[in-house]
């Protein structure tokens, strides 16, 4: 299957980041990871000419369904999990230390990792049909980083993020709408329109204040995340991780051990 790839383009001062692997939900590989932290470092040096970024995912049935879980077959220990958290943690933090105001539109499914890159945008659009969750408990076994944890709940609340969590459970548009993670749901056919008006909004404002209220508020969000990275090494030294990895290429359910 295809690398896939994260296109860049700028129409007037718009700039839209499309996520392109649709044959697999556009799930991250570690090539699409470089692109878009090497896009978000060139619109971070065009602030005056990019006044609002845009990401969205190609296809239409999905924003990013995370990263691809085969990559993951080459992890060794602990050690692996912490320098892959970390790693996500800085191309997130690219995107949310942007000066410009950012739009995540949603069609389909944002999970886990595609999650975190809709939750470091400033704001979201979505259609009925989106759905949101991190479902790791499920599927890989896994954990996040404390920063990960601390935008989730800076961005849903305490309690939809249990959900997501603990549950595995999947969030729909209208829940995330609830709490306000989302800015506005809207049909596939409004969609654009819904994006262009709200782009307006932001375009017409005054730039460096904004600028100023993210990185306030990013400050704010990061200043609640204690070292975890104990929890990450346990996690993805755990053989319930490997058995996570294991049954998701194999393509069967895991058998959970708890070791």
């Amino acid at each position: 299957m295809s690398e896939g790839s994260v296109h860049l383009s700028v129409t007037e001062g718009i700039a839209t980041l499309v996520f392109d692997r649709p044959a697999a939900r556009n799930a991250m590989t570690w090539a699409m990871y470089q692109s878009l932290a090497a896009h978000c470092e060139s619109l971070a040096a065009r602030a005056g000419e990019v006044r609002v970024a845009v990401l969205r995912g190609a296809g239409g049935q999905a924003f990013v369904a995370g990263t691809d879980i085969a990559q993951f077959r080459d992890f060794a220990g602990g050690d692996d999990g912490v320098a892959y958290e970390r790693r996500i943690d800085a191309g997130i933090g690219l995107i949310e230390a942007l000066p410009m105001p950012t739009v995540a539109v949603v069609e389909g499914w944002a999970v886990g990792g595609g999650l975190a890159i809709a939750t470091a945008c400033d704001f979201r659009l979505a259609t009925p049909g989106a759905r949101f969750g991190v479902p790791i408990a499920r599927t890989l076994g896994n954990t996040l980083s404390s920063l990960n944890f601390a935008r989730l709940r800076a961005a849903w609340g305490l309690q939809p993020v249990r959900r997501m969590l603990l549950l595995a459970q999947i969030l729909d548009a209208n829940e995330a709408l609830a709490c306000g993670f989302l800015e506005q749901v809207c049909a596939s056919e409004a969609l654009d329109g819904a994006l262009q008006s709200l782009c307006a909004r932001l375009a017409a404002l005054a730039p460096v204040t904004q600028a100023a209220a993210k990185e306030a508020l990013r400050r704010g969000t990061a200043q609640g995340a204690p070292d975890t990275d104990d929890l990450v090494r346990r996690c993805y030294g755990s053989a319930d991780f490997a058995e996570g990895v294991a049954a998701f290429t194999e393509g069967r359910p895991p058998a959970w051990r708890g070791r």
